[in-house]
């Protein structure tokens, strides 16, 4: 609920304010995305939870909360233009409210065991004491240091060129293919849907394979499926008289199924890596790790896009820069050895940890927060 607040009280003052500074935007802008996150993590970690107490149900989970991501960001794109064209810029922003707001709504219904306050400060001292030699104890297993640096090098190694791409999609100069904004909001629609095809995909065929078998597939499959981008850029397409609309749609649709496939496994591998008891504080660090390897990613696509003189209107050697992007991404194959060949329902954890976790500093089982009543509540039916 604190979250939710923080949120609706950002995008609130972000709506009705005018003339806000800039400084104080960011700010609230910053709110917004630390209520996202945080209202994220906490999910993420009630996962991870109920993924150690049920393995076999751990690939389920995390394809129902994928395809509801994806049909947030379909429902994101579908009806961002129509709200900035009848409410404006600043009054679109305003319905970014809504979201924290159900957040809060939400959270009158989520069960939660009520505390002693005495000796609050000192529990909580001990909480983060204990999650912090946890983590520190945990990282050290190479089963569980080892996925995590591949996860991390997958991320990072495919650099990010979709700056360079964007302002090459909508050049009007001859022969770039000058596509108007709003036709590449309705693309990322339609990659939206492609997305949740994906997710769809693996639920329905791959989630039984092996962590390093789909792995190993998905990002060798990530790795040609770039070859699309390249094809575009050189105009390849009007050479086999496919039109630009066409082709950059099934581009689209290509790239976001392959790489729902592929980030699904990397979902699944992270909620199995988190001790019983350290759930939340173990999977933010994962995916702070994670955080980590894209921004390198995007730090490191655009240190190639200015190597190679890619601007604005120069677009003579983004050719290269995708070909590099995809030269890359098939590099990272070279470290599918730091993935485990386990099942994606069999338990990675180590059995000491899973025995005595760390983080059993917080021994009253009334102190912890309920998150997964609903899934409790179904398990008793």
């Amino acid at each position: 609920m604190m979250v939710g607040i923080l949120g609706t009280v950002s995008a609130a003052i972000v709506a009705v304010t005018i003339g806000l500074p800039m400084s104080s935007a960011v700010l609230c802008l910053m709110g917004i995305s630390t209520a996202v996150a945080i209202a994220d993590v906490t999910i993420d970690a009630s996962i991870a939870k109920n993924s150690i107490d049920k393995p076999a149900l751990a690939p389920d989970m995390q394809s129902l909360c994928a395809f509801s991501s994806s049909l947030g960001a379909l429902v994101g794109y579908a009806t961002s233009g129509l709200f900035v064209h009848h409410l404006g810029a600043q009054g679109a922003l305003g319905v970014m409210a809504i979201p924290p707001a159900t957040v809060v709504f939400l959270g009158f219904f989520i069960y939660e065991l009520k505390t002693h306050q005495h000796n609050v400060k000192e529990k909580v001292l001990n909480k983060v004491g204990g999650a912090v030699k946890g983590m520190v104890r945990t990282i050290r297993y190479p089963v569980v240091w080892r996925p995590s640096l591949y996860m991390f090098l997958s991320l990072a190694l495919s650099i990010s060129t979709h700056e360079g791409q964007f302002y090459w999609y909508t050049n009007k100069t001859p022969p770039n293919p000058g596509f108007s904004q709003e036709f590449v909001g309705l693309v990322h629609a339609i990659g939206a849907v492609a997305s949740m095809l994906g997710v769809l995909v693996y639920h329905k065929c791959l989630k039984d394979y092996p962590f390093r078998s789909i792995l190993l597939y998905a990002q060798l499959l990530y790795g040609v499926s770039g070859l699309l981008d390249l094809t575009f850029v050189l105009r390849w397409n009007l050479a086999l008289g496919i039109p630009d609309a066409a082709f950059v749609t099934l581009e689209e649709c290509v790239s976001r199924v392959v790489a729902r496939v592929r980030l699904m496994p990397m979902m699944v591998l992270s909620t199995k890596l988190c001790p019983p008891g350290m759930e939340g504080t173990f999977f933010a660090l994962l995916m702070c790790i994670d955080s980590l390897g894209m921004l390198a990613a995007k730090a490191g696509g655009a240190a190639v896009l200015r190597a190679l003189r890619v601007t604005r209107t120069d677009f003579g050697h983004l050719w290269l820069a995708v070909l590099l992007r995809n030269v890359l991404r098939l590099a990272t194959l070279g470290a599918i050895g730091l993935v485990p060949t386990a099942g994606q329902t069999d338990v990675l954890v180590p059995r000491e940890l899973l025995v005595s976790s760390p983080a059993g500093v917080a021994d009253d089982e009334e102190e912890r927060l309920q998150l997964a009543m609903l899934t409790s509540h179904t398990d008793d039916v």
